[in-house]
């Protein structure tokens, strides 16, 4: 078990020598044990995403693999094509402002994007590290870290609540009109539930509250736990919190549409609140890459180690992956396509981020795209779904596939596979 003293999380073996799984390598479908011809129709069927007038992205990423092999990654489109967005007025109707094709920056495999929501899942592991080491009870009250935090101590509020989004604390605060630092937090303090706890409710503020019970515990800011226990030992280099001046573009951020005035965005935090917070929250405000990503999703795949590196025990990636699962919307299915097996799990952010991994089929699909880039719009999930489905149809459709266990054996070093280059992991 890791101790405080070994933030980079490394379980030795008995009688010496770290714990290894099998680093990525990037190879062909056939390798992966998945089908080419659907790899081939996922990676075209994401770049048609981000073509004509007004597409769904205007950039988009997406990785996707079977055990420690990628099998697809392509980027398309632009990370940053509009220059403002024109709001509707009176009979005018809204407008996106194109930047010249000279101008324009275009999406590539190394760019980074806002991954807004799936912040969380770091937050989560990075709770759970500490559940692992004995630092943090799941079914302590958030009270007896955070006796100040009056309002979710009165109701009893436990670490389990936070982590399943059941602690009824409504979706999100207003963080972003308050005066300072210290009116957001008297806010913070003062928020009770608003429904009973125990009732599924998805809130923000359940790991914005998480962040400063960690922070409590631990005496650490949430970043530093972040790099320190998850994306250093796994050599996430790509993966921090902004600013990140490279990375995709999102909106045009102003009022009446946002709630704030902000201009164009890129490589500054979307959300408004996790901007507020200064881009260090719980709930959103970190930027990484693919790539990276598929590191991520690799390692809780593979029981909580990466190479040589082991950030959690395979017992705790269990809990955190079983239903109703801890960070993960492992109930919450609908982006998932016929990827949403019984044990599938994910997430998804506000700017067009998403990620899911299969533990039956040891497959990941990474799809990362700037879909509030000039503004936001209402959700349309039908891609992700879709890429989802084809990931999926791969695994059923690979000739000669055998079970994910006994395939992954055979992909640990398999011929004409090449392992990630160091910094792009």
């Amino acid at each position: 078990m890791p101790s405080l003293e070994d933030p980079c999380g490394q379980h030795p073996r008995p009688g010496g020598g770290a714990l290894s799984a099998p680093r990525l390598r990037v190879g062909t479908p056939a390798r992966a044990g998945l089908d080419p011809e659907e790899l081939r129709l996922l990676e075209r069927e994401v770049r048609a995403l981000t073509t004509g007038a007004d597409p769904w992205a205007a950039g988009a990423v997406v990785v996707a693999g079977r055990g420690p092999v990628i099998a697809a990654e392509a980027a398309a489109g632009w990370a940053v094509r509009y220059v403002s967005y024109e709001g509707s007025g009176g009979d005018r109707p809204g407008r996106a402002v194109e930047l010249p094709l000279e101008a324009r920056v275009p999406m590539t495999v190394d760019t980074p994007f806002d991954l807004a929501s799936l912040t969380k899942l770091f937050t989560a592991v990075a709770a759970v590290q500490q559940l692992e080491r004995g630092t943090l009870g799941i079914d302590a009250r958030v009270g007896a870290y955070l006796p100040d935090f009056h309002a979710v101590a009165r109701h009893g509020v436990t670490v389990r609540q936070l982590l399943t989004h059941t602690s009824g604390l409504r979706p999100e605060l207003p963080l972003y009109d308050c005066p300072d630092d210290a009116a957001r937090l008297a806010m913070l303090r003062a928020q009770p539930p608003t429904s009973e706890p125990g009732t599924y409710l998805y809130s923000d503020l359940n790991l914005l509250l998480l962040q400063f019970v960690l922070e409590r515990v631990t005496g650490r800011t949430l970043d530093v736990l972040v790099h320190e226990g998850i994306t250093r030992p796994l050599g996430m280099s790509a993966t921090r919190f902004g600013p990140c001046p490279g990375a995709a573009a999102t909106e045009d951020q102003r009022r009446p549409w946002a709630k704030a005035d902000r201009g164009m965005l890129r490589g500054v935090v979307h959300d408004e609140n996790a901007w507020a917070l200064g881009g260090v929250a719980g709930h959103a405000g970190l930027f990484s890459t693919g790539r990276d990503l598929a590191v991520f999703c690799r390692t809780l795949l593979a029981g909580g180690s990466y190479g040589p590196a082991r950030i959690l025990g395979p017992d705790f990636v269990e809990l955190m992956l079983t239903p109703p699962g801890l960070g993960f919307a492992v109930d919450q299915k609908w982006f998932m396509g016929e990827l949403a097996g019984r044990g599938a799990a994910g997430h998804c952010g506000f700017t067009g981020t998403s990620l899911v991994l299969d533990p039956a089929t040891d497959t990941f699909l990474v799809l990362l795209a700037n879909t509030v880039h000039p503004r936001r719009r209402p959700p349309d999930n039908a891609p992700r779904q879709a890429a989802a489905t084809r990931l999926a149809r791969a695994v059923r459709q690979a000739v000669g596939m055998r079970a994910a266990p006994r395939a992954s054996r055979a992909w640990e070093g398999p011929p004409g596979a090449m392992e990630v280059p160091p910094g792009r992991a």
